[in-house]
Formats: C-alpha cells, structure tokens, sequence
C-alpha cells in the first residue's frame, strides 16, 4: 500500500508550480533572454520555444501573451540596470557615476537587441515596461542632477539630455557593430568631452522635456 501510495503521490511543488513546471519556466527564460538578445522583440514564440527544447503551447503556459513574455525578460534587464545606478547616485565621485552609468546602459543596448528597441522608444507598451522606463528616466535626472550640480558637467545639461544621448552614441556606432564591437566606447568619450563646463558656450536649442511613456 505505501508503494502505491508512493507512485500515485503529487509532483513535488516549489513556490506554487510543480517542479517540472518550474524546470520548463526556467528553460524558458533563458531562451527567451537569449533569442531577444540576437533577434529583438519581433522574435518569433516558435523560435523561442525551439530554443528552449518546449513546444508553444508551454510557452503559453506561463505567459498568456508574447508581451507578458518580453515585459519578464526586458522587465528584468532593466532591474537589475536600475539597481546599479541607485548605487550609484549615492557614489562620492558624481562624474565618474554618471560615465559608468552611461556605459553600462549604453553596453546593454549593444548587447541586447531587444533592450534596445525598448529604450529607444520603439516596444514599451506593456504596463511593466512602461513603469520600469518611467523609473530609468528618473534615476538618469538623479545621477545627471548629482553631477550637475557638483560642476562636473555643464549647467545646462538635463537628465533628457543624457536619456537621449544613451541611445545617440550607441546609434552612431552601431553601422560598425558587427567588426567594431566597441567602438560606441569612443563616441562615449567625445560626449562626455561635450558635457565638460569647461569653455562651454550656449546652446543653440533648448532642452528637450522629460519623455515619459
């Protein structure tokens, strides 16, 4: 009896899903973070259920639509890009924040296709995404203020600005990206040349006003 009972007892359960079911969702993810990365957010569901040895009805299983699903993996990129820069707002030298912050937003851009498409404007219709960017706009003014108002960079200079110059830098190289890789790291140097108070005369136009989604 205790043998029957044994092969008739219930899948063991972690967080509210069955093992395996957590096994398939983190095979999931993973594929998802890997065919976004390469393909962006027009990636195909099959492809990505390929990827991860699923079939699209799993997908399905865990995320009622295609969004849902990039909202979760966009979604956790830019966490995890939001947790670094609120460590930085506090950091004792305000320039060197803001130029590792750029870098890092700017890299992610280079390296995730889907990411890419987000921040620029292009794919955060979903409630989570739209929320998320929200907050990034607003720790981009934190750090930008922070450095402004030490004198690191011009007096003209707003969190608008560098939102865009993020996507600006990464844009300007991106032509060369598949044999120069890095080289967005040298367009990343002439901005940062731009934004020096230093012998800075006005500009010709005025800041743009905070983009919220």
């Amino acid at each position: 009896m205790s043998e029957q009972r044994g092969r008739n007892a219930p899948a063991t359960v972690t967080g509210g899903l069955r093992a395996d079911a957590v096994r398939s969702r983190e095979l999931l993810l993973r594929a998802a973070r890997e065919v976004l990365a390469t393909e962006g957010t027009e990636a195909s569901v099959a492809d990505i259920a390929l990827r991860a040895g699923l079939g699209k009805g799993t997908v399905f299983r865990h995320f009622a639509t295609k969004d849902e699903l990039i909202a979760t993996i966009v979604g956790d990129v830019l966490d995890t890009l939001l947790a670094k820069g609120a460590e930085l707002v506090d950091a004792t030298d305000p320039a060197a924040a803001l130029h590792e912050f750029m870098a890092d937003a700017i890299e992610l851009q280079a390296n995730d296709r889907a990411f890419c498409e987000v921040v620029a404007g292009t794919s955060q219709q979903h409630p989570r995404v739209r929320a998320v960017v929200d907050r990034l706009h607003d720790l981009v003014e934190a750090l930008t203020e922070r450095a402004r108002s030490h004198g690191a960079i011009r007096d003209d200079i707003t969190g608008t600005d560098i939102a865009l110059l993020l996507s600006g830098v990464y844009q300007t190289a991106a032509p060369l990206a598949a044999t120069e890789p890095e080289l967005w790291r040298r367009y990343l140097a002439l901005a940062l040349d731009g934004l020096q108070p230093r012998a800075a005369r006005p500009l010709p136009y005025p800041a743009p006003q905070p983009q919220r989604s």
